[in-house]
């Protein structure tokens, strides 16, 4: 294994399909010795839809940038080698034959409240938790399949694809459920890596939806003759399974040069934990509700979902409705970081705050429902939501090092988060630990690096440890020191 050092290759172009819940982007990916750099081709808008029956995604739309980016990236770079597609976990389509029943929903439609007393109905969380070791949210795929059984939508089905999974379809024509992402449904043994076909049945979920399991770094399918058409790419274009679940990509492209780090794959949502050898699903962990995710190389990721920057984001996009202004985000973060530390915090992971809407009315009835001072400037908000983060980061790191006894030294920020210097700051401070943040773009650096490696562009036998140490060396992260306090 190579287990640090220079990679050497013959070098080579991948394409990243990386689509996050606000916005995607198709990325040409380059790789060879030392050598590792993105080229953005094309950046689109991820809008949902709300229709009489729900809030869904834009897919078609969504598939339709992704064909038109993968056109322009095997323009510009004829020789590609892989496609490789990565999103946002727990959703899916249903499809039947060839066909998509009905449009995906979105995880924040507010049907999965009557599939959470459905499969509670059946089992209880306890149980779950000692198959699938996920922490309890409410959006977790198991949740929206039981809701999905009211219209017998489940009996007209014979496949479930999760969203890369489905665009996959649609490239290839093959149906596989990649496995980092698969891990998130509910329904995989999280100790043995397969399908629980008996929890589905129990559940009244058909086992014949769920898709055959790929790994990553596993050739899902070529290009459809009508694709390659379409693109003018070679007939032969391998579509290559990556850590579909971009946390998973993400976690790959960490930078880490010691073992004992945490990471937060800061976004929409956070993802803050370790990276472990084997699960940890005990009483402990399932009353901290922590989750144990598959990674890439048979890894755990043992983390909690925080609701990350969603909270700001939210809030900037109701100011801008109710002003009708545009409000300048550098403006606003600078604002904040001269605003007086809040006298307390409030619960990020608080399930009220997961719906779309009012998040600043929201987080101020928060703080006055329990007699404590509401911030009462944006400025003021933003502070009070950026140290909540902190926070909430700091008391998932603590869990997931006593609960795992994986030590940790050093704090890996990456994602769009990473950019965020207040929060990055804030969060050494509250840890007490050195925070790393970078790189930005992590997901789809950790895409690009699986195709690398599956087609050859690095050697085959790359450790994660020798991958991770090229993306040191070519995104060095920027260091944030703890302040005393």
């Amino acid at each position: 294994m190579n287990a640090g050092g220079a990679l050497t290759s013959t070098g080579g172009a991948v394409a990243a399909v990386d689509l996050g819940a606000t916005s995607g982007r198709v990325m040409l990916g380059y790789v060879g010795r030392d050598e590792l750099r993105l080229e953005p081709v094309a950046r689109f808008p991820n809008h949902p839809v709300r229709t009489i029956d729900g809030l869904h995604w834009n897919i078609l739309e969504l598939y339709r940038n992704v064909l038109a980016g993968l056109g322009q990236a095997l323009h510009d770079e004829p020789d590609l080698s892989s496609i490789g597609i990565d999103s946002w976990a727990v959703d899916y389509a249903l499809v039947a034959g060839d066909r998509m029943l009905g449009t995906p929903f979105h995880y924040r439609d507010e049907r999965t409240s009557r599939g959470i007393d459905a499969v509670h109905a059946v089992t209880g969380f306890e149980e779950l938790y000692g198959v699938n070791g996920l922490q309890f949210l409410p959006i977790n795929t198991l949740y929206q399949l039981a809701a999905e059984r009211e219209g017998g939508w489940l009996d007209r089905a014979d496949s479930m694809l999760l969203i890369p999974d489905l665009l996959a379809f649609w490239l290839t024509g093959a149906r596989r459920a990649e496995h980092t992402n698969a891990s998130t449904t509910g329904l995989l043994d999280a100790r043995t890596g397969r399908w629980d076909t008996a929890l589905a049945e129990r559940l009244g979920i058909p086992p014949r939806i769920l898709p055959p399991l790929a790994e990553p770094g596993t050739i899902v399918g070529t290009l459809l003759p009508a694709v390659v058409a379409e693109l003018g790419a070679p007939s032969a274009l391998p579509v290559t399974a990556i850590g579909s679940h971009d946390t998973a990509s993400a976690v790959v492209a960490v930078p880490a040069t010691e073992p004992e780090f945490a990471y937060i794959s800061s976004g929409t949502w956070s993802l803050v934990g370790v990276e472990l050898e084997q699960p940890v699903i005990t009483d402990a962990s399932r009353a901290a509700n922590f989750t144990n995710e598959s990674g890439v190389d048979g890894r755990i990721r043992f983390l909690q979902n925080v609701s990350g920057l969603w909270l700001l984001s939210e809030s900037v996009r109701h100011w801008e409705k109710e002003s009708g202004e545009t409000i300048s985000l550098p403006a606003l973060l600078a604002a904040a970081a001269e605003a007086p530390a809040p006298a307390a915090v409030f619960d990020a992971g608080d399930p009220e705050f997961i719906p779309p809407g009012d998040m600043p009315a929201r987080i101020s009835a928060w703080f006055t429902s329990r007699g404590l001072d509401a911030p009462r400037s944006r400025a003021e908000l933003t502070r009070v939501i950026l140290e909540s983060l902190a926070e909430a980061y700091s008391h998932a790191i603590r869990l997931a090092a006593e609960l795992s006894g994986h030590p940790v030294r050093v704090v890996h920020v990456v994602g769009g988060g990473s950019q965020n210097a207040l929060l990055c700051q804030l969060t050494a401070d509250r840890t007490g630990l050195p925070v790393l943040a970078g790189p930005v773009e992590a997901t789809a650096v950790g895409n690009v690096l699986i195709q690398a490696r599956a087609q050859g562009l690095v050697p085959a036998d790359s450790s994660l440890e020798s991958l991770r140490a090229l993306v040191a060396r070519v995104f060095p992260p920027t260091r944030y020191s703890p302040t005393p306090r």
